[in-house]
């Protein structure tokens, strides 16, 4: 038996919307150590802080804890200005993590019909003024890529 519910395509629809591809300001909102047998990675919540137009909304990806990622692990902690110590020490400590702030690139990609934010690249928050302002000019940003 079928039945029509007035209201259900609604909540079907996400109900944020969706966060382009592009540089944002944001501060960290959570961090969540995630273990994989082959892939562990951080689960990150990002709140948005710049673009205006986008503050408030939430950007989650993943930072994968990898031999072979651990260069990016690292471009993240230094740039989002982590404890040095606790760097130094190789410790990840989840509540340190939360409220740093740094600016990150994102970009959208699709694996079997999943879409996924990927984190292309990051810069301190010092930098977000003259990163914003090149993003509007330049779409493609060297200084953020990811290394081949």
């Amino acid at each position: 038996m079928k039945r029509q519910v007035p209201g259900l395509a609604d909540t079907a629809r996400s109900s944020r919307p969706e966060i382009p591809d592009g540089v944002f300001l944001v501060r960290i909102d959570g961090a969540q150590f995630r273990w994989h047998a082959t892939k562990p990675f951080y689960v990150l919540r990002l709140f948005v802080l710049e673009p205006r137009a986008l503050t408030g909304h939430s950007i989650v990806g993943r930072l994968y804890c990898t031999q072979k990622a651990m260069w990016k692990m690292g471009w993240f902690l230094r740039d989002f200005l982590y404890d040095p110590e606790l760097l130094a020490h190789e410790q990840v400590d989840e509540k340190a993590l939360r409220d740093l702030r740094g600016v990150v690139k994102v970009s959208h990609t699709v694996i079997n019909g999943i879409s996924l934010i990927n984190l292309d690249g990051f810069a301190p928050a010092s930098q977000w003024e003259e990163l914003s302002t090149s993003s509007v000019s330049s779409p493609t940003r060297p200084d953020l890529e990811e290394a081949s």
